[in-house]
């Protein structure tokens, strides 16, 4: 299967942050990323962590959707059978997932847990009004690349799925480097803001979600083209309806149609949508009409302790008494 190898990072590295890494012990890497990972071991656990940040902002984004981001267990392919087909899920998978690399390497960096990187200083330029240069900027420039080297190693095949990839991966590393700004501290007499100290920052990863979020929404559908080359065959992709827009490079595109989610199926990946939670009061996706496929929901009551009737004492407690409350929860049939 065409996993990209940012993405084979199973369960079990979910914690690769606190334990030395033997690169031969990573299941799924191609020969070039088995020696991006020797020579930069120090930053791999960085990389992990951006794998398993763009897989908890994907369930975040797709959390009322029929599909919701389910990763498997255990399984070497951490996303199953879904990334098999080059389908706009996919196409959000791998944009998440570089960008993770990308922000958790930049972030480290900044940090200073490694002796390969550090803080930005192409980007000075000169000060602006009642400011000036200080703290860490962020060097995104650097994490960008090293996704591009380990997301983008296995993507050197001729074919339209290699192509797709390295497309939706480079979106979602540029949705970084188009989102940097200024962020800025005070410093004075009690905040009063004499001098103030900026550098450049990264986006919030929930920005970056959002905004690939609407890149899916509005993602563009390809076909594939084969062409002779000296090489041999090579596919490309083009898009789909000529009356649209050309993608630029920060749209995902995709050139597959999507399983619909509703019922559980092996071979696309769908777990269905039967005892998912969802709205009874909403007619969007997350309603129970849509997101039960018409199926219809069960209704159970539940009871939950929740503290009410706190009090602020002075000075400086809150005391609180302890309420069931009884709640309904709708799940799909």
């Amino acid at each position: 299967a065409d996993f990209p190898g940012s993405l084979a990072l199973g369960q079990q590295y979910s914690s690769l942050g606190s334990q030395p890494i033997l690169c031969g012990s990573i299941p799924g890497l191609v020969p070039k990323q088995l020696r991006f990972c020797r020579n930069y071991i120090e930053i791999m656990p960085s990389v992990a962590e951006g794998v398993k940040l763009g897989i908890q902002e994907c369930q975040h984004q797709f959390r009322g959707r029929r599909w919701n981001c389910t990763t498997i267990k255990d399984n070497l392919a951490i996303f199953g059978p879904v990334l098999d087909k080059a389908t706009r899920e996919s196409a959000f998978v791998h944009a998440i997932a570089s960008a993770g690399v990308a922000f958790a390497v930049t972030r480290s960096c900044a940090e200073g847990t490694s002796t390969m990187c550090g803080c930005d200083s192409h980007h000075k330029g000169p000060p602006g009004e009642g400011w000036k240069w200080g703290g860490c900027s962020e060097d995104a420039e650097f994490g960008v690349l090293v996704s591009r080297e380990f997301a983008d190693a296995r993507e050197n095949r001729p074919d339209a799925r290699s192509a797709m990839n390295r497309h939706n991966n480079e979106a979602g590393r540029t949705t970084i480097l188009d989102h940097m700004h200024l962020r800025c501290k005070c410093h004075g007499l009690s905040g009063s803001c004499e001098v103030k100290t900026c550098w450049w920052a990264q986006p919030d990863f929930r920005m970056l979600g959002d905004y690939l979020k609407d890149k899916y929404d509005s993602a563009s559908e390809m076909v594939v083209e084969k062409h002779r080359e000296s090489r041999g065959w090579v596919e490309t992709l083009r898009v789909k309806y000529a009356f649209f827009k050309h993608p630029t490079e920060r749209d995902l595109v995709y050139y597959e149609g999507s399983p619909n989610f509703c019922e559980p199926n092996p071979e696309t990946g769908s777990f269905g949508t039967r005892d998912r939670v969802c709205n009874v009061s909403s007619h969007g996706i997350e309603g129970c009409d849509l997101l039960c496929c018409g199926r219809g929901h069960n209704t159970r009551t539940e009871k939950r302790k929740e503290k009410c009737h706190c009090i602020f004492h002075w000075c400086c407690y809150v005391s609180c008494q302890e309420c069931v409350r009884v709640y309904d929860v709708h799940t799909c049939k």
